[in-house]
């Protein structure tokens, strides 16, 4: 299994000091995490796209490119490239360009957004968004493997022989697709023959496993091998400690205040108390052993080869974040790599001398 720390840049208050750092020091605070994760072992690094309070996630390629400068190896996720709201041209030019900066160590994992401010900033709306994500999506990927397109489509003006520069570093990138609750996006990855990002997170696990189900039978409707399907799967909260006890005492600060604000913001509230959360979400709170079990319970339903994690402190008191990420690499990584057999990531797979 490959392990993954990500960030949705969050620029929320600290809910145990009450401290709102600037955005620059936040954003910072993203380059600084990311280099601890290459650092610990981790495998990748992946920044989300969000274009509305509370978050300032709204470039991933300019974060993923300081943080390309500050490291050498770890692997560059985005998660998720909303692909509905970007011109597919712009986007490959950006993605392209971070590509050749990284050594070739880019994956993308693209998605429809949600949220509000998609349609007062960028006018789209629940009506268009999967039409426009699957459109530039194709434009994306064709852009990424020919020198020369002509494309004709609904949402931008058409292409004529055109070249889109600079030529990425990499001959073929791997595109993972984000799902969280629609078979769109699962039918869209499985026709193409792409990897499936469930999200993961909200619920407990039977929507996402119905979905990977669904995946995994149009995957075969389409022709191809069942071994070949990838899933990777997303993880609703992160905290291990030496004891199960010590994990949910440092843990329950950050669920609280996720709960006040989800209550006030009007948003449904699936897991009552932190209790639920461990019992029946996602979320890796506990001890080792505890973690191990329930990533192994959730293989069972998922089969997925790669996991997210959070890759930030969200309140936790100074320095547990880093003894969590250390003690999981140490004693909750190394069963789950050898439990879980997984395929390499684009970057490992292809020689650096190959992409040069």
């Amino acid at each position: 299994m490959k392990f993954l720390l990500l960030t949705l840049i969050a620029h929320t208050s600290n809910p145990l000091t009450g401290e709102k750092k600037s955005p620059a020091d936040r954003l910072r605070d993203v380059v600084d995490e990311a280099v601890l994760a290459e650092e610990l072992g981790f495998d990748d690094y992946a920044v989300g796209e969000r274009h509305e309070d509370p978050f300032i996630s709204s470039s991933p390629p300019v974060v993923l490119s300081n943080i390309a400068a500050r490291t050498s190896t770890i692997s560059l996720f985005t998660a998720v490239t909303t692909l509905s709201l970007l011109d597919p041209v712009r986007a490959f030019e950006d993605y392209s360009t971070l590509d050749n900066l990284s050594g070739g160590r880019l994956e993308l994992i693209i998605g429809k957004g949600n949220g509000a401010a998609q349609a007062e900033l960028f006018h789209v709306t629940t009506d268009d968004q999967w039409d426009r994500n699957r459109e530039g999506y194709e434009l994306f990927r064709l852009l990424w493997e020919r020198d020369q397109v002509t494309w004709s489509g609904r949402f931008r003006p058409p292409l004529v022989n055109a070249k889109a520069l600079p030529r990425p570093l990499q001959p073929r990138i791997r595109i993972w697709h984000g799902s969280a609750t629609s078979a769109d996006s699962v039918e869209l990855a499985a026709r193409h023959g792409d990897p499936l990002f469930s999200a993961n997170v909200t619920y407990p696990v039977e929507p996402y496993a119905d979905l990977v189900r669904h995946y995994r039978q149009r995957w075969e409707f389409y022709g191809r091998p069942p071994a070949e399907a990838l899933v990777g799967a997303g993880t609703a909260g992160f905290h291990v400690a030496p004891t199960s006890q010590e994990a949910i005492r440092a843990y329950r600060p950050i669920f609280e205040a996720r709960l006040t604000a989800q209550r006030r913001g009007g948003l449904p509230v699936v897991f009552e108390s932190i209790d639920d959360l461990v019992e029946r979400s996602s979320a890796l709170i506990g001890s080792p052993q505890q973690v191990v079990d329930k990533v192994g319970r959730y293989h069972e339903q998922l089969g997925h080869e790669v996991m997210h994690l959070s890759a930030d402190a969200d309140g936790l008191p100074p320095g547990h974040q880093r003894r969590s990420l250390e003690l999981f690499q140490a004693e909750v990584a190394p069963v789950l790599r050898e439990r879980f057999p997984s395929r390499a990531l684009i970057a490992e797979a292809t020689p650096r001398e190959a992409l040069a």
